[in-house]
């Protein structure tokens, strides 16, 4: 199984971190990746939320679920389904607030499909495009809230 860290401080409420992460259906308003970003679920935050989301490539797609909805505390997102080669992903999230900051830590866990070949995969491409999906993604979120402050 891969891991990737990645942290970001973002001038901002943690209340309204908070809701831009934890309501699925606005995740192509600040990622730069995503193409759009749809709730498959009734409920659109918290625990159960889920959403499909296309990218920008036009080729790629993927749909997940939240299953953990700590407010303030602690997110994490499973995968359901992908058209990307791996087996399982989710994404956590943690918050620490220190004034007008907020640092957000994601920890990213996937293992790729294909074995040995998706080994090899992962270390020759897949972790390094991941990584940068990743900043891509946090700098998208950092702005995001920064203008809309």
């Amino acid at each position: 199984m891969t891991e990737l860290n990645n942290e970001i401080i973002i001038n901002g409420s943690i209340e309204d971190i908070w809701e831009t992460l934890n309501t699925v259906d606005v995740l192509d308003q600040y990622d730069p990746t995503v193409k759009k970003s749809v709730a498959t679920s009734k409920t659109k935050t918290g625990l159960g939320a889920s959403r499909k989301v296309e990218m920008k490539d036009g080729k790629n797609w993927f749909e997940e679920t939240c299953t953990i909805s700590e407010p303030n505390k602690a997110l994490k997102f499973e995968l359901t389904a992908c058209s990307f080669p791996v087996h399982s992903l989710n994404h956590s999230y943690s918050f620490e607030e220190n004034g007008g900051q907020v640092k957000i830590k994601q920890v990213m866990c996937y293992q790729m499909k294909f074995g040995l070949l998706g080994k090899i995969m992962d270390a020759l491409m897949v972790k390094k495009q991941s990584d940068k999906g990743i900043k891509l993604f946090m700098a998208g979120l950092k702005e995001h809230i920064e203008r809309n402050q």
